[in-house]
């Protein structure tokens, strides 16, 4: 299976340079977050892909004018071909925007889905806009990652866990880093995901 990873900024292959044949055998998009609606919208009209994505920390916007035929994971562990998906949008709080969140403000939205993740027996891939803490992230305020998605990568090992937020043209920052048994994707741009 083919998942189209996209995150941060619109890509003009993916959107000015849009060509379905190089994207006929998608099956999933996921958006990490903190691009425009109308891009995401684009993206579901265009693919015969499903979109699912989560809040960034400048999707404001979404709140009035949500991307349209696309579906919103966020606090969700939803199914996609009997893969377990688990959403998780946000940023570390550093002004009082919408899709910020305190370390323990993120715990309180993780330990309200553990009773759906013990259900179903954890999750195969975890979703979210932020990295987790000393994995991908940053040092400043806005860009360091959750501790709580450590705790989540820890007892529940699933395959893969996507993210987006640190650009990576910040400086030297690494796509893909592997913890213990997940693989760590920063999806900034764009990226195709083999499951």
């Amino acid at each position: 299976m083919k998942i189209l990873l996209i995150s941060d900024v619109e890509a003009p292959y993916l959107w000015d340079y849009f060509h379905p044949e190089r994207f006929r055998d998608i099956d999933l998009v996921i958006s990490c977050g903190d691009l425009k609606a109308e891009y995401l919208s684009f993206l579901a009209t265009m693919l015969k892909a499903p979109v699912y994505y989560v809040h960034g920390n400048h999707n404001e916007k979404y709140i009035k004018n949500p991307p349209e035929g696309c579906e919103c994971i966020d606090d969700k562990l939803v199914y996609f071909k009997g893969i377990r998906i688990l959403g998780l949008g946000g940023s570390m709080k550093y002004n009082k925007g919408p899709f910020q969140y305190t370390e323990k403000e993120m715990n309180r939205r993780i330990i309200k889905l553990l009773p759906k993740i013990w259900w179903n027996r954890g999750f195969d891939i975890l979703v979210t806009h932020s990295p987790a803490f000393g994995k991908g992230d940053d040092k400043d305020l806005c860009h360091i990652g959750f501790k709580c998605f450590n705790n989540l990568l820890d007892k529940y090992l699933p395959k893969y866990f996507l993210h987006g937020h640190v650009h990576l043209n910040y400086g030297f920052k690494p796509r893909i880093i592997n913890y213990k048994e997940t693989t760590i994707i920063n999806g900034y741009g764009y990226y195709i995901l083999n499951y």
